[in-house]
């Protein structure tokens, strides 16, 4: 299978980049990833005389997928992002059709010598917690201060007005719980009661929501240095408190909620985020935000859980999110809720 993708792939890019001797080497699977089969390969051709190489990333559409997501609209994300120097790979291609490589795809370049923390690693960032966090703190604030207007991604998915953020999105993993629970889910159920009851402000603007801005969907070097934020398939327009409150979740802490991200302090989280987006965080609307994000959190686990029980997505990350990531969810959920209440 995977030499016949190399040579689907190679064919593909000796058209689209006019480079009738373009070969391609190293084809290799990435594993997990939720909505799209993610490969790493080297693209080398003649160029100006000398043989240039290239190392780039190949997201293709899968059989089954656990979230719908659109694809145009990752590809959208960075390029928009990339352009506003914002540190993301540099989008190269998009195919809506199939034909090059049987499903839609979009490739994008590698960002190489970099790492990823592991969610469920203690302490993945060691000795550069404190920079990385100050550096993912100022790039979300960054990604909530951008005009979607200004950025060409005013037609993305979402409300159209400030005080409908919050509910567009509750009904939205609602619907996601009520079509792939196969048991009864009473806590989540709760937690949409509570929502519902509980709305938040309206949103301070609408802005670009990244969906799944977190500890594990960055790379970093060996200094410390983000390299490249990834994982926009879930971007929409929203409420900026939205992106912040999943950033906070405790999932994302590795072990310390006191520490999101397993990088700095919560209220030097939020203080960088507020300078940087030129936005200040009611406390109450960003509890509303956390609670949020746990239920969508479990919209995920519960869909993660029926994919893979079903047979349709075998990837072991699957069990894994059906398993331990909807317990913790549900946990944190019932623990929220019960002070509520």
């Amino acid at each position: 299978m995977t030499d016949e993708l190399s040579a689907r792939l190679e064919r593909y890019l000796a058209q689209k980049l006019s480079a009738p001797d373009l070969a391609v080497s190293n084809l290799a699977r990435i594993p997990g990833g939720a909505s799209r089969e993610t490969y790493r390969f080297r693209a080398s051709y003649a160029c100006d005389g000398t043989r240039a190489e290239r190392n780039l990333i190949l997201r293709r559409d899968p059989t089954a997928s656990l979230i719908e997501t659109e694809r145009t609209t990752e590809f959208r994300a960075y390029q928009a992002f990339h352009k506003l120097g914002l540190p993301v790979p540099e989008p190269i291609a998009l195919e809506l059709d199939g034909a090059a490589l049987e499903r839609p795809f979009f490739i994008m370049e590698e960002i190489t010598g970099c790492s990823v923390g592991s969610v469920i690693a203690p302490d993945p960032y060691a000795a550069h917690r404190e920079k990385i966090g100050e550096q993912f703190f100022t790039a979300l604030g960054r990604i909530a201060k951008a005009d979607p207007q200004v950025i060409g991604v005013a037609d993305f998915d979402g409300p159209r007005t400030r005080d409908a953020c919050w509910s567009h999105e509750v009904a939205r993993w609602e619907k996601v719980i009520e079509e792939d629970e196969r048991e009864p889910q009473p806590i989540a159920r709760a937690a949409i009661r509570w929502l519902k009851r509980n709305p938040p402000p309206a949103a301070q603007k609408i802005c670009v929501v990244h969906g799944d801005y977190r500890s594990g969907n960055f790379l970093f070097d060996g200094d410390g240095n983000i390299r490249a934020i990834l994982d926009w398939e879930m971007a929409h327009l929203g409420d900026p408190l939205e992106d912040l409150g999943w950033a906070l979740d405790p999932l994302w802490s590795h072990g310390d909620p006191a520490r999101p991200a397993g990088t700095i302090a919560r209220g030097d989280a939020i203080a960088i985020w507020e300078d940087v987006s030129g936005l200040r965080v009611d406390p109450h609307a960003l509890y509303w935000w956390e609670i949020f994000a746990s239920l969508k959190g479990l919209a995920i686990w519960i869909s993660a859980a029926r994919e893979y029980a079903e047979g349709r997505n075998s990837d072991p990350v699957n069990a894994f999110s059906g398993w331990y990531c909807l317990a913790f969810h549900n946990h944190v959920l019932a623990e929220r809720l019960g002070v509520q209440t």
